[in-house]
């Protein structure tokens, strides 16, 4: 299997999980950690473009899981955790994967903030490197193994 087919094959896989639980994620934590989870991808490299803030955006404003919350609400902090990353990357990141620690406290919504950290990745089918490693980094802020995500 061709490795554009795998990246496409872990996202629609870690999307139907998501689902499953949609009932169970609606607290405040679960939003911000997500919205600095999507910030964290966006910004994996170091940059953000605003094609590639709109297309997060967008994808956010589209997940099935995420419209437990107001989708402006959902913007607004995505676009507040980015403009940290943007500011200034390494401080801004260290502020935003506090954000993402905040849903360590229930399991199933720090594996759920990981998952959707996963699909934004995966969306473009190109889950590059940078990005890997900015999930990885907050599967250790929320206590998890990297090596369940295959990280």
């Amino acid at each position: 299997m061709a490795l554009w087919d795998r990246v496409k094959e872990s996202a629609s896989t870690m999307q139907t999980q998501l689902m499953a639980k949609k009932n169970d994620l609606k607290s405040g934590a679960f939003r911000d950690a997500s919205m600095a989870m999507c910030a964290l991808v966006a910004a994996a490299d170091g940059t953000v473009d605003p094609s590639e803030r709109q297309r997060v955006a967008q994808l956010i404003g589209t997940n099935e899981v995420l419209q437990n919350f107001p989708a402006d609400d959902l913007r607004r902090r995505f676009d507040e955790y980015v403009d940290k990353l943007t500011a200034d990357f390494a401080f801004g990141k260290v502020s935003v994967l506090q954000e993402v620690a905040k849903a360590k406290k229930k399991p199933a919504e720090a594996r759920a903030v990981i998952q959707i950290g996963i699909v934004i990745g995966g969306a473009d089918g190109d889950f590059d490197k940078d990005e890997q490693a900015v999930v990885r980094e907050a599967c250790f802020a929320l206590d998890l193994p990297p090596h369940e995500f295959d990280l």
